[in-house]
């Protein structure tokens, strides 16, 4: 089983990695594309089972990186675990928006190459998704599943909890309407150690295949759980627009709508971008004194470089 978490916080999905592997670390801060594994045994003297772990870290800004791990070999077996910082909500829509939307993007495009070499395969795969909704469910015909298992959780909640009682309920509403048009599942998480445990049932499911958690919390009072296919549009209920005025809003669909209400409360600052990544070999975490000696004698000689290039070009527009 494969499994990637994107996020825009290394923090938090690092943390959630490390507790679903029992393994008792201080996380550090995901550079660009990172591996890890997990073992698990469905009994005695049987093979274990191990799931694969890629952990994308730089925000928005590595997105291209997404194409590694999700190839037509490992697709059929993939899960996707989003990880959003409930601390800040002026970022949280953009962030979402443009991982779920290169991700789906890639995803679409293999199960098309999939489809050419086996298209059974790929016919599995696009009924497979909506597996987690009844046959009967209401909103059938109004959603549309993300092609391959999606999780999106909410961390930093012990901040988020502290929020206006307003800013919460737009909040989880917006969450819940994206995660139940996705068919995904959402939850909420934080340092707490009974959160932890609920999100590594989550995380166990998919990569090992254990029965599914049944359990739904949709009180925006307390952290959101809710299992994909269990919320419906019914009990989520319209966009919370000030004043009821929802004319205001023009929008061409469902989630555009959605988008508009939300980013009037919150605006959108700037999404990561590859000026928001630190030099891997500045950080502290990685020094190491004769590559770091090196590294300072190469960027004097490159000072050095630029001033004397500099004054040669000088020279020249000064003689032409």
């Amino acid at each position: 089983m494969e499994e990637m978490a994107t996020e825009d916080v290394a923090q938090g999905k690092t943390t959630i990695i490390l507790r679903c592997l029992d393994r008792d670390e201080p996380p550090k801060p995901t550079l660009a594309l990172e591996y890890t594994y997990g073992r698990r045994a469905k009994g005695h003297n049987t093979p274990k089972d191990i799931a694969h772990f890629w952990e994308l870290g730089g925000g928005t800004s590595l997105l291209d990186l997404i194409s590694i791990p999700i190839t037509s070999d490992t697709l059929r077996t993939f899960s996707i675990v989003l990880v959003l910082d409930l601390s800040k909500p002026n970022d949280l829509w953009p962030t979402m928006e443009n991982l779920l939307q290169a991700a789906k993007s890639h995803v679409d495009k293999v199960i098309m190459k999939l489809g050419k070499v086996n298209s059974k395969a790929a016919s599995e795969m696009r009924q497979k998704i909506w597996s987690n909704m009844q046959k009967d469910h209401p909103d059938r015909e109004l959603i549309d599943p993300f092609p391959i298992p999606l999780v999106i959780i909410g961390s930093k909640y012990d901040i988020f909890q502290d929020f206006d009682s307003e800013k919460r309920k737009v909040i989880c509403k917006t969450l819940r309407f994206v995660a139940h048009y996705y068919g995904a599942s959402l939850m909420f998480t934080s340092k707490s150690e009974a959160l932890l445990l609920k999100i590594r049932g989550v995380i166990n499911q998919l990569a090992f295949g254990i029965d599914k958690s049944k359990s739904i919390c949709v009180d925006q009072n307390k952290p959101l759980f809710i299992t994909a296919g269990l919320d419906s549009l019914s009990q989520i209920g319209s966009p919370p627009v000030p004043d009821n005025d929802i004319g205001q809003f023009h929008a061409h669909s469902p989630m555009e709508l959605w988008k508009k209400v939300y980013e009037k409360l919150f605006p959108p600052k700037s999404v990561n971008t590859l000026k928001d990544i630190k030099d891997p070999a500045r950080d502290p975490q990685y020094a190491e004194s004769e590559v770091d000696e090196m590294r300072i004698q190469k960027d004097q000689e490159l000072e050095q470089y630029k001033k004397s290039s500099s004054k040669s070009w000088k020279q020249i527009d000064l003689e032409s």
